[in-house]
């Protein structure tokens, strides 16, 4: 396995442990030290820890139906670092959030150190799915449903 392939696992086996809700799973991508970086809005960020991540994630699938699909990814040659598209489906709440991020990995890419998590659009409560404006995601790919089974709301 070349070294952007061991990246690209790596981002896939972090988005089950998000849509599984796996508190553990979820620890065990990040160095103890991780951070997630969010665009301003979201009340405690960055999330400054392996732990700090996992209960946000968690916390996000059980009071909103959070899940997630990968559209995109592009990883560095030497696997350091990578760069994703991705959705992020709130079944619980009724809306859609579109965006970006850029990973950071450990020296042996076994863990994530850093994500900076970039929006397609401001996040705008008014509307359903806040997306790139006049962007065709159905055309070009992208998925347009969430991942089965949607999580339940607590």
């Amino acid at each position: 396995m070349t070294p952007a392939e061991k990246a690209e696992k790596l981002i896939r086996h972090y988005f089950d442990m998000c849509n599984a809700a796996d508190r553990q799973g979820l620890v065990g991508c990040f160095t103890e030290d991780g951070v997630h970086y969010f665009p301003p809005g979201l009340p405690g960020a960055p999330w400054r820890s392996a732990e700090a991540i996992a209960d946000g994630w968690v916390r996000c699938v059980r009071t909103m139906g959070s899940s997630w699909t990968i559209e995109k990814v592009l990883a560095a040659p030497d696997g350091k670092e990578a760069v994703i598209e991705w959705t992020h489906w709130k079944t619980g709440i009724g809306e859609i959030l579109r965006g970006d991020e850029w990973y950071i990995f450990s020296d042996d890419i076994t863990k994530i150190r850093e994500i900076r998590a970039y929006y397609a659009a401001p996040v705008n409560k008014a509307e359903p799915e806040n997306k790139l404006y006049g962007f065709d995601y159905e055309s070009r790919g992208y998925h347009m449903a969430p991942p089965s089974p949607a999580p339940e709301v607590e």
